[in-house]
């Protein structure tokens, strides 16, 4: 017997250590003794090799014959454990089958689920007509095509943006591989809209927040304007509403609209820390079902951190006619912020001084808010295109490899800057601003799971180390790149009202810490620069619950031999691994999760990035269910200290319903990658 037949009808050589190795992954997984694998094995290719010499079994007949010898040999819970990730495997190729996949992608399940419901193009009856492999062919058709624009040789470029994507080293924002090369063609995710004091301006913007929802962007409001509840309205004579009247009513367009189609519209609204309505937008969010599709901030300066520190009052200042109305004990005020964020995660803060100092653009107006996530602050009508690289895919023979990571930054910043100009742009003042000054943010995801290859806990001072080491390289050679198309294309048109002045530089921008949510989930890599949530966790997404295995805890587990199913039921019930004894030390300690590292160092790892990204980070500091309001203030007082751009934390349990959970996974599958592969 020389050849096996595969699955698709092709033919290759027959290698017995592949059956060795399925054997010796089965047996760790239901925790016999993998030596036994030889043996096993060996009684495989035996019967195998009582047929003619012209033979040719196929793959599933080479599996059945598995499943027949461990039963002999007694190994029913092995034979079991295989037989259910038979079962698996056979779902996973059939949802391939479906959407087209070509097995070279090796995308997991969660991975084309997420992309079968919110990118693959779909027919006029709703039913899917393209592959994962075909989006991202579109995707970097359209890209690449700006580069006959200056000169350039598009074919080429399609080429490195396409293998890029769909080697999964680079993505972008959602909205570019949503709509590049179709119809709706709007490609940025991140949008501030203005907001003055007038019902032409409110429902102006209205109007154009709906359009950016429909085509999947999101959109930040800052809300500071628009004159108090209760002040006077002198063309009518009447009484004013308030900002946050406005804020409910955008909040129910957006609910109304949902982006694209295919995810709800996200927002972000800020308010002034000197408005006079701030105790109310403070207590916004304190019911759950409030305010649903907005995330709300409180700007804060550095004059109120100071007085809230040393218990002193503050003015309140309305936005109309510049007067004082009242005056607030500072502290009381960020004790109720606190408490509040303590309780539903809302409000989070900007520290707005911080990120006029790091505005690029400070000739051209004021910084007053940013993005749903705050990874992005924009001054009005500005839109941003973000990226993200895959820092698991930046090894080479086991180590992490700069040399990688500067080639692939070398192809991320080019493609943003094209995105820029694929643009189509639904609204003329967001087009000029936008081409003005060329923003874009590259950064990362897969951060956890790179300090996990590298045997390096999260809640060290190494990971410290290297994450400021990582983000020094990413800023200086996103930069260098963004010089080098700047003597090519031309520097951004309003260079010369920035801190770049009589340089050289195509973007006012180039990185960016996004919180990567749907990319992450295609990559399979953890989000952003978070700490793992869990090894184990339920995913709440896309109006359904997706078991997710981290698959360096599983391929490590299984190869040690101690993974079980029963012991993802309890990493799923608690969160955390550092109390299960079963579990060797040493897995234990560069596996942390989120609730297992204290608040201040998410704040220092927050910080470290941030000292060297020129728009801002989105992190969550997570803090467990039993955290106290003591240590929360810490958590904003530190981030302002450290100068950070904004903070937001979200303390477990404070929301019926929340993205990521623990739980019981009694009615879901408990293998998300396999077991083996014959």
């Amino acid at each position: 017997m020389k050849k096996v037949i595969k699955r698709d009808g092709s033919e290759e050589n027959f290698d017995p250590n592949r059956i060795y190795e399925a054997i010796r992954k089965a047996l760790a997984a239901s925790q016999e003794d993998p030596s036994l694998a030889q043996t096993i094995g060996n009684e495989v290719i035996e019967e195998l090799e009582k047929h003619p010499e012209t033979f040719k079994p196929n793959v599933e007949d080479i599996q059945d014959l598995i499943e027949k010898i461990l039963v002999r040999y007694g190994k029913y819970a092995t034979a079991k454990a295989y037989i259910i990730y038979r079962k698996k495997r056979s779902e996973i190729r059939e949802k391939k089958i479906i959407l087209g996949v070509k097995d070279r992608l090796k995308l997991s399940f969660n991975s084309l689920k997420v992309l079968e419901e919110r990118y693959l193009r779909r027919d006029i009856s709703g039913r899917v007509i393209e592959s994962p492999e075909q989006l991202f062919r579109r995707v970097a058709g359209a890209i690449a095509e700006v580069d006959a624009n200056y000169g350039g040789r598009p074919e080429e470029s399609e080429e490195k943006f396409f293998n890029c994507m769909v080697n999964l080293e680079f993505l972008p924002n959602s909205p570019t591989l949503m709509n590049a090369g179709t119809e709706m063609d709007q490609l940025s995710a991140c949008f501030v809209l203005p907001i003055d004091d007038s019902l032409k301006s409110i429902f102006d913007t209205l109007k154009n927040a709906a359009l950016i929802h429909q085509s999947g962007g999101g959109t930040g409001f800052s809300f500071s304007r628009i004159r108090p509840r209760g002040d006077v309205v002198k063309s009518t004579m009447g009484i004013a509403s308030g900002p946050i009247s406005f804020m409910k009513i955008f909040d129910r367009a957006t609910e109304i609209i949902k982006q694209g189609g295919r995810r709800r519209g996200a927002n972000m609204g800020v308010l002034h820390i000197t408005h006079p309505d701030i105790i109310d937008f403070i207590r916004l969010k304190e019911k759950e079902d409030e305010l649903s599709n907005f995330n709300i901030s409180v700007a804060v300066s550095d004059d109120f951190i100071n007085r809230a520190i040393n218990n002193q009052g503050y003015e309140l200042i309305n936005p109309r006619d510049k007067k004082t109305v009242k005056i607030l004990n500072a502290r009381d005020v960020f004790d109720l912020i606190i408490t509040n964020a303590w309780k539903v995660g809302d409000p989070g803060m900007l520290y707005i001084d911080e990120i006029n100092r790091r505005n690029p653009t400070l000739e051209l107006g004021v910084i007053e808010t940013t993005n749903p996530c705050g990874e992005v602050p924009l001054l009005p009508n500005e839109s941003c295109n973000l990226g993200s690289i895959n820092l698991v895919r930046m090894f080479n023979k086991g180590k992490f490899d700069y040399n990688k990571l500067g080639r692939t930054i070398e192809v991320a910043i080019h493609f943003l800057d094209n995105v820029i100009d694929a643009n189509r742009y639904i609204i003329k003042e967001i087009e000029t601003a936008t081409r003005g000054n060329r923003k874009i943010g590259l950064g990362i995801m897969g951060f956890a799971d790179c300090l996990i290859k590298m045997n390096i806990p999260y809640d060290s001072q190494t990971a410290l180390n290297f994450a400021d080491e990582l983000m020094n390289f990413i800023q200086n050679k996103a930069r260098e790149v963004s010089q080098e198309l700047a003597e090519k294309r031309g520097s951004f048109p309003n260079i010369q009202h920035s801190i770049f002045r009589n340089k050289k530089m195509r973007n006012a921008t180039v990185t960016s810490i996004a919180p990567t949510g749907t990319i992450s989930t295609i990559a399979d890599v953890s989000s952003g620069i978070e700490p793992l949530f869990s090894v184990a966790y339920l995913r709440n997404a896309l109006d359904t619950t997706l078991l997710t295995i981290n698959p360096l805890f599983e391929k490590i587990s299984r190869d040690k031999g101690f993974y079980s199913a029963d012991l993802i039921a309890e990493i799923v019930r608690t969160g955390s691994i550092r109390h299960i004894k079963q579990i060797p030390e040493e897995v234990r300690r560069i596996f942390p999760v989120a609730h297992d590292i204290p608040p201040e160092f998410h704040i220092r790892m927050q910080a470290t990035f941030q000292h060297y990204v020129d728009n801002a980070v989105s992190k969550t500091i997570n803090l467990p269910e039993n955290a106290t309001l003591e240590q929360t203030r810490m958590v904003f007082l530190l981030a302002h200290q450290l100068k950070c751009k904004g903070t937001t934390i979200y303390r477990y349990g404070s929301k019926k319903r929340q993205a990521l959970e623990f739980g019981e996974i009694s009615d879901y599958g408990v293998c998300s990658s396999g077991i083996c592969d014959f």
